[in-house]
């Protein structure tokens, strides 16, 4: 190989390494711990039939273009996104308390606005929070 081809390897393979690594950021996962009083708050409203089909009915509405029908985080908007969207389906999101998923859904964080001034009501969260608990796979 001549000097030139191994210089010119060379920079493809540096040109390819920064690319993938320009990337990376992308594909981080960034930890997101609610605060211990979010942990141990309770949800109030009962999981019924009536506040899990509220709790569709608004997750339909604000959630679904971002984090899917099902909620494995494949909604329309999905690849618009920073941040991952999450997968509402996994073990690790359900093993989180209702207060921890109230807390993040109210408060919201990079791409995921808060939804304090969209979903006023507190009960109405809490009904998302039921209907969430029923995407467990």
């Amino acid at each position: 190989m001549t000097r030139n081809a191994s210089r010119i390897s060379l920079l493809i393979v540096f040109g390819m390494a920064m690319l993938l690594f320009s990337f990376a950021p992308v594909f981080q996962k960034k930890p997101w711990n609610a605060p211990d009083t979010a942990k141990k708050m309770k949800n109030p409203v009962k999981s019924d039939a009536e506040s899990i089909a509220t709790g569709k009915a608004l997750y339909a509405k604000h959630c679904k273009s971002c984090h899917g029908k099902g909620g494995e985080g494949d909604g329309t908007k999905a690849a618009e996104l920073k941040t991952e969207p999450g997968d509402f389906t996994s073990k690790e999101f359900q093993a989180e308390t209702d207060g921890e998923l109230f807390y993040k859904s109210s408060e919201g964080r990079d791409d995921m606005p808060s939804f304090k001034k969209k979903i006023p009501e507190d009960e109405d969260m809490w009904a998302i929070v039921n209907y969430l608990r029923t995407l467990a796979k």
